[in-house]
């Protein structure tokens, strides 16, 4: 297996860094180099950009608005835009419910909502998580019920989702909902498209232990939901749902988002000095550098392997869960180590600070007034997405058949 880049590939990075310096406004590029908070604004700004150049959906294929690219192109190109700085694509639209009604959805889906995703006319959240069906996702509660009146077929929908990501800016939700309270649980959950704007659809806020307001909760009361919203069949949404999870726990795992922290951490490491010499330079601190360093290009390697399985026209299974564990590990130890190399000016907490305040007072280094709040927030990584244990779970029955 050549896990080399072809000569096309290289060209292909070349355009791709080429793009980054033209089109990436440095005002985005700085904000995400700082760890300061992304307003809904910077998130559409950056959207739209893509989507101009035909590059936003860069999985999907080129018939729904994709650019058609291989594994390894969408590999490079989000190695590269991590590097460079850029936002992340906001997932719930474009990497997430996409690829769902391009594989189940009907025609008249796909005509809908697909170009809705592309253009940014909706901004779509993710109605999965409950209280007491996190990840066991398939104990979820909220209930949808099939009637008919003089406006149609249509459900009735009460229940409740929570961490609901961004819910605040959304305006649409994909939903795992029950249909059939008698079968087994994966048996009698189907997959809803709801429009937030209805009565009876109510978001909450979760502050987070930074102090940023990205997760809700969103409760549903007899929201009815028109029957051309489900997406597959009745009581088979788990098919959705599995497919859309194998996206999602490939997107955590974030390499290019790991080499980009580890960069930015060997920088703070080689200016930082303790002792009258560099951080780089502490025998502790450089071991544990170094170990990061070391599973991050094992990783790399296995992320690699998989595309090109996948290339070659494999499925991704367990591997997917395999990057989300060392995914999730190694970017929690990145960002453990630089707030670690923050010291004493890791502890102040100013809020305006990661809001871009510029009147906000300022400490330390650059990137001190982040680290804390980075780290304490990026310790739900290893959880969401399915918890690291549940996916070890799945590694156990899949690779080794226990």
């Amino acid at each position: 297996m050549d896990l080399n880049f072809t000569p096309e590939e290289e060209r292909f990075r070349d355009e791709v860094r080429a793009f980054l310096a033209e089109r990436l406004p440095e005002r985005l590029a700085s904000k995400v180099a700082g760890g300061r908070h992304l307003s809904k604004a910077d998130m559409e700004e950056w959207h739209a950009i893509l989507n101009a150049r035909g590059w936003l959906a860069n999985h999907w294929p080129r018939e729904y608005g994709g650019p058609g690219w291989t594994a390894v192109e969408k590999f490079i190109f989000e190695n590269e835009c991590a590097l460079a700085n850029a936002p992340r694509i906001v997932p719930f639209g474009v990497n997430m419910l996409g690829p769902v009604l391009i594989k189940y959805g009907s025609e008249a889906q796909k005509r809908r909502w697909l170009p809705r995703i592309l253009d940014g006319s909706d901004w779509w959240c993710q109605g999965y998580s409950e209280p007491g069906a996190g990840s066991d996702l398939a104990a979820v509660r909220t209930t949808a019920v099939r009637g008919v009146d003089g406006q149609g077929e249509h459900y009735i929908v009460n229940g409740q989702k929570t961490w609901t990501t961004l819910g605040q800016y959304a305006n649409m939700i994909f939903c795992l909902v029950r249909t059939d309270r008698e079968a087994k649980k994966q048996e009698g959950i189907s997959f809803l498209l709801v429009d937030m704007t209805s009565p009876g659809v109510e978001v909450r806020p979760i502050i987070t232990l930074d102090g940023g307001y990205e997760v809700n909760e969103v409760f549903l009361t007899d929201v009815r939901v028109p029957a051309e919203n489900l997406v597959g069949e009745e009581n088979r949404g788990w098919n959705c749902a599995k497919y859309l999870l194998t996206y999602e726990r490939t997107n955590i795992a974030g390499v290019g988002l790991s080499v980009a922290a580890l960069q930015r951490l060997k920088m703070v490491a080689a200016e930082v000095r303790r002792n009258g010499r560099p951080l780089a330079a502490d025998p502790a601190f450089a071991a544990r550098l170094a170990r990061v360093e070391i599973d991050l290009e094992n990783m790399k390697t296995t992320n690699l392997r998989m595309i090109a399985a996948v290339a070659g026209g494999g499925v991704p299974g367990a591997e997917s869960s395999m990057l989300k564990i060392r995914g999730t590990e190694i970017r929690q130890e990145i960002l453990a180590l630089t707030r670690r190399a923050m010291g004493v000016h890791a502890r102040p907490f100013i809020a305006a600070a990661l809001d871009g305040d510029g009147e906000a007072p300022r400490f330390g280094p650059d990137f001190a007034h982040a680290a804390a709040a980075q780290y304490f927030n990026n310790r739900k990584l290893s959880i969401f997405g399915g918890s690291n244990e549940i996916q070890k779970n799945i590694i156990a029955k899949m690779i080794l058949g226990l």
